[in-house]
């Protein structure tokens, strides 16, 4: 495959370390992850050659995306990656039955909270009881002054598109409770960034 298909994220390779520090105290020791919204694919390479005891399902909506995917996997030669799937989270039907854990990773700021509620109910049905939902990025909090970097970024993204935007981590717990899940931790990252995880009840 050709290299000039294979993306690369900055930010990915900034967080990759501080998220895979979490990954590796919530994830069961076998099963299959499914990481919505892959992006480059650059998370999902790192963390299947550190993790090679699991199996991990990437996907997103993106042509280019999954290309990427697939061109880093291939380069890796990793054999716990599966061919990426083209997933869009506000879709009815998803293409998969099952999962013993669910990531997303800078999903939720950039795209509709649709995409979100769809992401939750999605998830809730294919995990099993207790299963987690692990979710990375920026979020408001309520009571708390907003990081000056985030305000800016939440200005940026919503000058983008104005369904995008950082939302109150609040709100994504309501939801996340009517889905069938429950709120088990929030993990302080680097750079005003949050881990929220989130098991299924």
């Amino acid at each position: 495959m050709s290299n000039n298909v294979r993306r690369s994220s900055p930010a990915a390779l900034r967080n990759r370390e501080p998220i895979l520090d979490v990954l590796r105290s919530i994830l069961p020791p076998q099963g299959t992850v499914l990481e919505v919204a892959s992006g480059s694919g650059e998370h999902v390479v790192h963390f299947a050659r550190a993790l090679p005891n699991l199996l991990w399902q990437p996907s997103d909506p993106s042509a280019e995306a999954r290309e990427s995917i697939a061109a880093l996997a291939a380069d890796e030669g990793l054999p716990n990656i599966l061919a990426p799937l083209n997933l869009d989270a506000t879709a009815a039907d998803w293409p998969l039955e099952r999962a013993d854990a669910v990531i997303a990773i800078n999903m939720v700021h950039i795209s509709p909270w649709v995409a979100t509620l769809g992401l939750l109910r999605h998830a809730a049905r294919l995990l099993p009881s207790a299963g987690p939902l692990i979710l990375y990025g920026p979020y408001r909090r309520q009571n708390e002054t907003i990081a000056p970097s985030n305000a800016a970024f939440d200005a940026d993204l919503r000058s983008r598109n104005p369904e995008w935007g950082i939302r109150a981590l609040e709100d994504l717990v309501g939801e996340a409770n009517r889905a069938g899940f429950r709120l088990a931790r929030v993990v302080t990252m680097p750079a005003n960034n949050l881990s929220v995880v989130l098991t299924r009840v």
